[in-house]
């Protein structure tokens, strides 16, 4: 294969030839063959999915989302139907019975989207809008081509969901006509769950799976979501980081005090909090909490060499996020994934700007997310930041400190945690995870392989009810706005994506 790397758009694009990667894989060539021909049906029934509000709290939206999904199942001869714990958004569920088959894939995604603001959309985020090219780069709205024309790959549609994560949804059902027009069968039991409330944390999912396990039991869960890597390459992820939210409000007076009378005299709570949150981290981004780092699991030598052979790609993300500098210590992206993190997501004390006033703040809070990895507990976790906290001299509460409290204690943190789920990782060199590897890689040329991805996803709430395993494989463009406004999905992604459900389809 004749391949060189170019600089596409301050990214690094692989091309081989000139030429788009030819699939060796027959479904994924069938996915491409059905695809060039019906592009247009394909953007509609995604353009009508995508035109039903789907933020998770919305559950009558949430409904009609997943009644839509179930019906295009249906159309297709998939036996579908929704279902739910009390008071939980319905997982649609799906499956094809395959004859002598001794194996069963389950095929995840989800259909709910983040909360938003339309007024920070360049158009409205339930009114489909096909662009010429990315909105930041001066895309212009196009109308769809007229039935029968073909799409430009680059086009790309916007709307809340496009990429993240109806997408994958569309995939699979264009690949499901597809392989079924070349009248190539599956070999495997075949299986869908697409949730309806993986934005809102998964909340339900676990106890919706451990009540139906016979229904959704399977070998392996192939967890549809995310993008591909920065390169345009597939990219395959075995594993996720979990998540745990540390919320810390620090007191001053019982109200916000003039800066000119009692300034350098009342305790300032902004400054504190700034001092208090410098004291978790170094300079260069590494976690100063006592035994934070004590549980990680190692990764294989495997699981090594494959950060080895991935790309490296900092260089162009610094110079497309504008960065003069990373944190890390000169480890790579790829590798600083597979560690955990903590990160402070915002904070807040008092006003600035044109609504500043001359005071001393009576409070200041920041909420933080903490990034754990395999082996780490995050109970224990968290009561290793709450030992620092102390450690800082604080006074810990777990709700408003009262007057008494107030009075006794120079300097008070009300600390509140929550989030109980441990990461995990799905071992690269399983038979099913070198199946899986050698599918993609038939239908998508090589890929990268990683032990996990930076972000999370519900692998736990699946893998512990079920006792089976996960494993990540994304089709979205890496620059898709997700969870932000003007979320977008490149065509030729789609398109990709396809070829690729179709070649897992039939593994």
């Amino acid at each position: 294969m004749n391949c060189r790397f170019v600089v596409l758009s301050g990214w690094l694009a692989m091309l081989c030839a000139g030429q788009p990667f030819t699939p060796t894989n027959p479904a994924a060539l069938a996915g491409r063959r059905w695809r060039e021909q019906h592009e247009r049906a394909i953007v509609d029934e995604f353009v009508s999915l995508l035109a039903i509000p789907n933020i998770a709290s919305d559950q009558v939206n949430i409904k009609r989302n997943a009644e839509a999904i179930a019906a295009m199942l249906r159309k297709r001869g998939v036996e579908a139907k929704l279902v739910a714990a009390p008071n939980a958004n319905p997982v649609v569920f799906g499956q094809i019975k395959t004859p002598a088959a001794t194996r069963t894939i389950v095929f995840y995604a989800h259909y709910d989207g983040q909360p938003l603001d339309p007024k920070e959309w360049a158009s409205p985020p339930f009114t489909p809008t096909l662009r010429d090219k990315q909105f930041e780069k001066d895309g212009q709205i196009i109308p769809l081509p007229a039935p029968g024309a073909r799409f430009n790959p680059e086009w790309r549609l916007y709307a809340r969901g496009a990429a993240d994560d109806k997408a994958p949804i569309i995939a699979i059902l264009a690949a499901l006509d597809a392989i079924r027009a070349a009248g190539i069968q599956s070999k495997s039991n075949i299986k869908f769950a697409f949730e309806g409330e993986e934005e809102a944390g998964s909340v339900n999912l676990e106890r919706t799976l451990a009540a139906n396990k016979e229904l959704f039991s399977g070998d392996v869960w192939l967890m549809c979501d995310g993008p591909v890597h920065q390169t345009r390459r597939p990219l395959i992820l075995f594993g996720a980081r979990a998540g745990t939210r540390v919320d810390v409000t620090l007191y001053g007076a019982r109200g916000e005090l003039h800066s000119g009378h009692y300034g350098n005299w009342s305790p300032n709570p902004a400054l504190a909090l700034a001092k208090l949150l410098a004291s978790m981290k170094d300079d260069n981004g590494r976690v100063l909490v006592e035994h934070f780092y004590d549980d990680v699991a190692p990764l294989s030598p495997l699981e090594k060499r494959a950060m080895e052979e991935a790309p490296d790609i900092d260089g162009d993300l610094m110079r497309e996020f504008g960065l003069g500098s990373t944190e890390g210590g000169g480890k790579k992206l790829t590798e600083l994934i597979t560690l955990p993190s903590l990160n402070i997501r915002g904070m807040a004390s008092s006003r600035i700007g044109a609504q500043a006033s001359n005071v001393i703040p009576a409070t200041a809070t920041a909420t933080m997310d903490v990034r754990l990895v395999k082996g780490m507990d995050p109970q224990r976790t968290a009561h290793q930041i709450l030992d620092h906290i102390r450690k800082q001299g604080f006074f810990i509460v777990t709700a408003a400190p009262n007057a008494e409290e107030r009075r006794t204690h120079p300097k008070i943190a009300m600390v509140n945690t929550s989030g109980d789920k441990t990461a995990t990782r799905t071992p690269m060199d399983l038979p099913i995870s070198q199946e899986v590897i050698r599918v993609v890689e038939s239908a998508r040329g090589p890929a990268v392989k990683l032990p996990n991805m930076g972000g999370g996803l519900p692998l736990l709430d699946i893998e512990s009810p079920l006792n089976t395993r996960t494993i990540v494989i994304p089709i979205g463009n890496h620059d898709n706005n997700q969870h932000s406004y003007n979320e977008n999905l490149r065509l030729q992604n789609l398109w990709e994506g396809i070829e690729l459900m179709a070649a897992l389809l039939t593994m």
